[in-house]
């Protein structure tokens, strides 16, 4: 895991996610278009939380989150999403 140049404010949290899959079980190849969007990745870099609420998350787990959540972003030649702790629905 590379050291971001970027830190998250209060509750966000910015996250690598994981590749998309390339073939179903049974061996076949899924082309580019018919790719589902990836809900799962690891947490990279961890905001400071509010005053209110301590954040849960911290660097390194791997989480699932909502299919429409957060925003992508792209830094250091790697895609990356940032989203609120509370669009995170489960650490695996």
């Amino acid at each position: 895991m590379t050291q971001l140049s970027i830190k998250p404010l209060a509750d966000r949290v910015v996250i690598e996610p994981a590749l998309a899959e390339q073939k179903t079980a049974s061996g076949i190849i899924i082309p580019d278009t018919a790719k589902e969007k990836p809900q799962k990745g690891v947490v990279v870099a961890v905001g400071p939380g509010t005053k209110d609420n301590p954040m849960t998350l911290k660097v390194g787990d791997v989480v699932i989150y909502g299919k429409y959540a957060g925003t992508e972003f792209h830094l250091d030649g790697k895609d990356y999403m940032i989203m609120r702790e509370n669009d995170v629905i489960a650490i695996i």
